[in-house]
């Protein structure tokens, strides 16, 4: 039975200009914004919120979401970058080795996280509307949604792939296991581009492709997985009782979306110079418990002072 088993070779953005190109990767996070956004309109308007403070909230979190994540993976993946090719963490750019545009590219889950959990904290404290945790229970509910998105823009770019498998559900990442250089190296062409589809559309090539070995889609397993996280915050935060619990949500939403993704971890190939840790355990798994242990507070302990 082949119920994925094939090969991935995609175009992964749109040439503009010179060297600048739209990345599919970057679609996918602007139409994760884009559909939070509506998210986060509709239950203003069930909770009779003015949306007047909708668009600064739009804004902090656009903010603390792209800063978190790019300085996490940073500090917990690629912390070379600091001493090697410091303006590279906030810029676009590649300057070691040659100027390149490159995109945002590198950017951790786990450092979104806490970078959307400080950059409530601080919206919070200039608009003043409702809690900390208010904020907190809702807009989990839009950045799970964001989450399906960003993993499926993983994939597009061939990126956070998964350990080699003889299953069924193997895939053969060609741009991963081949480099733009060693591609035109390999095949003669010169555009790196048409070295990729030469791989598998030229039978002249196919013994490189053959080379390739069968990976886990890991960022499909966790884009599938983060549906159903949306939808459970969804259900929950409109059909029962719990939404009104302050930090349920919150609390739910850490433990599914943590616990996911230390199982996916499983069938990952370990990021940058991440290593293992501990107990077998890797980096990303190993950074998930804490979040874990933080929703199991917010859901069963956490007792807010005072109602807001």
């Amino acid at each position: 039975m082949y119920f994925l088993k094939f090969d991935w070779n995609p175009i992964t953005g749109i040439d503009i200009v010179g060297n600048f190109q739209l990345h599919f990767y970057s679609v996918m996070w602007i139409i994760a914004f884009i559909i939070g956004w509506f998210i986060m309109k509709r239950i203003f308007i069930k909770e009779k919120v003015n949306l007047e403070y909708l668009d600064p909230l739009f804004i902090y979190t656009v903010l603390a979401t792209m800063l978190g994540a790019r300085l996490g993976h940073v500090l917990f993946y690629q912390s070379e970058l600091i001493s090697e090719d410091f303006f590279s963490i906030f810029l676009p750019f590649r300057f070691k080795g040659g100027f390149e545009f490159t995109g945002f590219q590198g950017l951790a889950s786990h450092g979104a996280a806490i970078g959307i959990i400080i950059g409530m904290y601080l919206y919070r404290r200039k608009y003043k509307y409702k809690s900390l945790m208010w904020i907190l229970d809702r807009i989990v509910i839009s950045v799970a949604s964001g989450a399906v998105f960003i993993r499926i823009g993983n994939f597009i770019n061939s990126e956070i792939i998964g350990k080699v498998t003889d299953s069924s559900l193997g895939v053969r990442f060609i741009q991963d296991y081949y480099g733009k250089r060693q591609i035109v190296a390999e095949t003669g062409i010169a555009d790196y581009k048409e070295a990729y589809a030469a791989v598998t559309d030229n039978p002249q090539f196919q013994n490189l492709l053959e080379a390739v070995p069968y990976r886990h889609p890991a960022q499909l397993y966790e884009s599938f997985c983060y549906i159903f996280v949306f939808l459970i915050l969804w259900y929950v935060y409109n059909k029962t009782k719990k939404s009104e619990q302050a930090g349920y949500l919150f609390g739910l939403f850490l433990i599914m979306l943590w616990t996911i993704r230390f199982f996916v971890e499983f069938f990952k190939e370990p990021q940058g110079d991440e290593y293992i840790t501990m107990l077998g355990l890797n980096t990303g798994q190993m950074l998930s418990i804490p979040f874990i242990l933080i929703g199991l507070y917010f859901m069963f302990v956490y007792k807010p002072k005072s109602s807001n």
